[in-house]
């Protein structure tokens, strides 16, 4: 899939939303990752944890995982990640390894968010550092998030 780059943020963020839409759908929690090189999808990825029984099964690993198999190589240099949700510090601490060159997000993350809601790993010293935009389609990422939180606090109807 090629864009044009007049809405290509938001372009590649709607895709990251259908891996987070998918996500949920899996009872999983819906967020989703694309990455992005040469104007091109080069891989996607959506959080696995439930699924998959394993705490590394994030969107953002999901997708260098499958970016490191697509290009045959580890570094992923002339990358650009987007994710639905700010990176935690685990996804930001992958991203820094792998080398990408630009992390586009949505919703902010409060509560763990390492892009500078809690911390910014990205300011830190270590010997990489990405770009980082945040807020692309804030309200669309949020929303899907709220909506799936406040599906697993609705009461069962069990018939009783």
């Amino acid at each position: 899939m090629t864009v044009n780059t007049g809405s290509m943020h938001e372009t590649w963020m709607r895709l990251a939303l259908e891996q987070a839409e998918r996500a949920g759908r899996e009872g999983e929690v819906p967020i989703g990752a694309v990455i992005v090189k040469d104007g091109a999808a080069l891989a996607v990825g959506r959080n696995r944890r439930e699924t998959d029984h394993n705490a590394l099964a994030h969107a953002e690993a999901e997708a260098i995982r499958a970016a490191c198999a697509a290009l045959g190589s580890w570094r992923l240099s002339g990358c650009t990640l987007y994710v639905t949700l700010e990176p935690c510090p685990m996804c930001a601490g992958a991203i820094i390894n792998a080398r990408v060159d630009t992390v586009v997000f949505g919703a902010y993350d409060p509560k763990a968010g390492a892009s500078g809601s809690v911390i910014d790993l990205f300011s830190c010293p270590f010997n990489h550092h990405p770009a980082v935009m945040g807020g692309v389609l804030e309200e669309d990422c949020r929303r899907l998030l709220q909506d799936f939180f406040a599906g697993l606090r609705r009461p069962k109807n069990d018939g009783c």
